[in-house]
C-alpha cells in the first residue's frame, strides 16, 4: 500500500511559508495562528524526516530540497484554486474546443445562430491549433470539443459524428481561368506539414503522377492554406464543408470537380462523466441541423 499523503493544511503552511519566508507572512496569509503553522511545518518534517528549513530567529530559509518541494506545491495549489474558480464561475457555460479552421468557417456563425435561440446557456470557444487533434478533459478545460478523426479519441470519452471530411483542390478564379485543368501547372498548396491531404486526394483520384507534392508552400491550417488560395497564391486543398460558403460566394472555384472522401469526419467529443452532459446534447442536437449542405451537383464524389 502507498503511504498516504500528509495533510493538506500542512501542505498549504509549508508552501505559504516558503513562499513568504516566515511563519508570521504565512499565518497573516492563511488567517491562523504563527504557533499553528510552526506546528504544521514540524508535522511535514516529521512525516518526511527530513528539514524544511533552516531557521534563524524569526526568519525561515528554505532548504534546497524543500525549495523545489514548494515550487511543486505552489503550481499544484494554482491548479487547484483554477479548478475551483471555473467551476464556480461557469456553471452556465458549454467550454468548447475546436480546431481554427473550423472555428472560422463554421463554427463562429453557428454559435452565433445557437445563442439567438436564447438556449439559456452560452458557449464559449477556445480555437485551438492542433497537429493531430486531441483533448484531454482530465487537464484540459473543456466541457467538450470537436475534433477530426476516426471517432476514436481515448478511453473514458462519447462521440457522434457531425460530418465526413471531403477533400477537394481549390484555388482563386482568376488562376482557374488562367491554368484550366492542367494540374501539372499550379503551384500547390499545403494545409498541413506532413501534405498528408493532397496525398490522399492524388492516390484516390489515380493523379499522383501528375503532381509533385515535396513541392509548393506549406501551412499549418486549412485556414492558411484557404486565404493564399484565395489571394492567387496557389492551388490548395480543402474540406468541401469548411469551404462551401466560399465555393458559393465566388471567393474560390474547385478547377479539378472531384471531392474525395478520407475516411476522417468531425465529430462532437465529450466526456463520460460530463456534468453539463444536457448542454453537450442540446447543442449537439443543433450542430447536427446547422452543417452546410456539400453535395454540388458539378462535383464527383469518390468514396
Amino acid at each position: 500500500m502507498n503511504r498516504p499523503l500528509p495533510p493538506l493544511y500542512a501542505l498549504r503552511a509549508f508552501e505559504a511559508a516558503a513562499r513568504t519566508g516566515s511563519a508570521t507572512g504565512a499565518a497573516a496569509e492563511l488567517n491562523v495562528t504563527q504557533s499553528a503553522v510552526s506546528k504544521h511545518i514540524k508535522t511535514l518534517e516529521a512525516h518526511f524526516g527530513r528539514k524544511l528549513f533552516h531557521r534563524h530567529g524569526p526568519r525561515l530559509e528554505v532548504t534546497p530540497q524543500g525549495q523545489i518541494f514548494a515550487e511543486g506545491l505552489k503550481h499544484g495549489f494554482k491548479q487547484i484554486e483554477d479548478a475551483c474558480r471555473v467551476f464556480q464561475s461557469e456553471r452556465n457555460v458549454l467550454r468548447i474546443k475546436a480546431p481554427s479552421t473550423l472555428t472560422m468557417r463554421w463554427l463562429l456563425d453557428s454559435v452565433s445562430r445557437f445563442r439567438a435561440g436564447a438556449p439559456g446557456f452560452d458557449v464559449q470557444i477556445s480555437s485551438v491549433w492542433m497537429d493531430i487533434d486531441t483533448v484531454d478533459f482530465f487537464t484540459e478545460p473543456y466541457d467538450c470539443a470537436i475534433l477530426l478523426g476516426s471517432g476514436q479519441f481515448g478511453s473514458g470519452t462519447r462521440s457522434a459524428k457531425l460530418f465526413d471530411e471531403w477533400l477537394i483542390p481549390i484555388c482563386a478564379p482568376s488562376m482557374s481561368r488562367d491554368l484550366g485543368r492542367d494540374l501539372g501547372k499550379y503551384d500547390l498548396i499545403h494545409p498541413s506539414p506532413d501534405r498528408r491531404d493532397w496525398r490522399r486526394w492524388l492516390g484516390r483520384t489515380g493523379m499522383s503522377e501528375l503532381a509533385d507534392i515535396s513541392q509548393g508552400q506549406v501551412f499549418d491550417t486549412l485556414e492558411q492554406g484557404n486565404a493564399a488560395a484565395m489571394a492567387g497564391h496557389g492551388l490548395s486543398i480543402g474540406d468541401l464543408v469548411l469551404t462551401s460558403s466560399a465555393l458559393s460566394g465566388g471567393q474560390l472555384v474547385a478547377p479539378f470537380p472531384k471531392a474525395v472522401r478520407t475516411g476522417d469526419g468531425y465529430f462532437m467529443v465529450w466526456p463520460e462523466r460530463c456534468r453539463k452532459r444536457r448542454y453537450v446534447q442540446r447543442f449537439l442536437e443543433f450542430l447536427g441541423g446547422d452543417v452546410p449542405v456539400c453535395r454540388r451537383p458539378e462535383l464527383t464524389f469518390l468514396d
